[in-house]
């Protein structure tokens, strides 16, 4: 009995840090998309002008 309460609470732990590593990242992708890019501008397309 010990040993399957034990196993219900790894379960939910790795549940739990599941969402949460999922959560994080998510919040991390929102935040990207809220930077500016400047990193990626093409020096190319300075010259032509």
């Amino acid at each position: 009995m010990v040993k399957a309460f034990r196993r219900v609470v790894a379960a939910l732990t790795v549940a739990l840090l599941a969402f949460r590593a999922v959560g994080s990242f998510l919040s991390w992708m929102e935040h990207q998309e809220d930077s500016t890019a400047d990193t990626w501008i093409d020096e190319d397309e300075f010259e032509d002008v």
